[in-house]
């Protein structure tokens, strides 16, 4: 198996994974948003610990904390992830996981653009009507909500930067995630302090909820390592590319799990964009083959 092929693999494992989180955050029934972001910082931390532990790879965590010139970039990928955590279960709570998968469908086109701009990739003409049919499926969501979809945006633009810079990161994915969750685990701490003694706290509450909140870590974690594997592996336009299978199953959770309402402008919009990814995936599965002819 190729490094490609682990990364494709990879990416498709960590989407269907996100894609089926809005199931598992609708069980925190009556715990704020925040506060279940402070225990999927806290545990995700002590799980990576345990796996790096049995792994015996502390050497790559130390020689990371010995790099301030990278920690910062480390940090920047920490806070742009607590961001993106803490909005998308505020997207659960409330029920807007259509505008959180229209967030997630913008995400690849936010990938693209960065990686045009800043790592210098390149689309074929194919590829590049794909991102424009699916920019203008996007459009059309966006101007018929006519007001600023900020949940969506914000989703976008902050796991799209968290890709960009995770992919300059020089450490193996599961070095790297414990090291931005270890550089908020002290906010973390200080916040479930505080809620316990303001006794706001849910954790104590029943086993059901402090078990669910222990397991948010390990949910939290698989497909972030999973991600940093692909992310490494491919190309971020390719990355960005395998993100769509993220927000298709968050909208079919949100219309036959949920019951969201879905007008027939939003059907058009979302079917517009699912043309663009099968143009996309045409284009892409035409031209590997030829890519391996010119190679042998």
């Amino acid at each position: 198996m190729t490094e490609v092929t682990k990364g494709v693999w990879y990416g498709l494992s960590a989407y269907t994974i996100w894609g089926c989180f809005p199931l598992f955050f609708a069980l925190f029934e009556g715990v704020p948003a925040f506060e279940i972001l402070i225990h999927r910082i806290i545990w995700s931390c002590v799980f990576l610990a345990l796996v790096i532990s049995g792994l015996q790879r502390w050497s790559a965590v130390r020689a990371a904390l010995a790099n301030p010139a990278q920690l910062w970039r480390v940090l920047g990928c920490a806070l742009l992830i607590a961001a993106n955590w803490g909005i998308y279960i505020y997207s659960v709570e409330t029920r807007h996981v259509l505008q959180a998968s229209l967030g997630y469908f913008l995400t690849p086109l936010v990938n693209v653009a960065l990686g045009m701009l800043v790592l210098r990739e390149r689309m074929g003409p194919w590829q590049m009507t794909a991102v424009v049919l699916a920019g203008i499926g996007i459009l059309i969501q966006l101007v018929m909500l006519g007001q600023l979809p900020w949940i969506s945006l914000a989703l976008a633009v902050s796991f799209g930067t968290y890709g960009l810079l995770r992919k300059q990161v020089v450490l193996d994915g599961l070095s790297g995630l414990f090291v931005e969750t270890m550089l908020l685990l002290p906010v973390g701490l200080l916040a479930f302090g505080w809620l316990a003694r303001e006794g706001l706290s849910h954790f104590g509450n029943s086993a059901y909820i402090g078990a669910l909140l222990m397991a948010s870590g390990i949910v939290t974690a698989i497909p972030l390592l999973l991600f940093a594997g692909a992310a490494r592996r491919l190309r971020l336009a390719t990355v960005g590319f395998l993100m769509y299978i993220n927000p298709t199953l968050q909208f079919f959770i949100a219309l036959l799990v949920f019951g969201e309402p879905l007008s027939d402008v939003q059907l058009v919009s979302f079917v517009v964009i699912w043309i663009a990814l099968g143009l996309y995936s045409w284009s892409s599965w035409h031209y590997r083959p030829r890519m391996s002819v010119g190679q042998d």
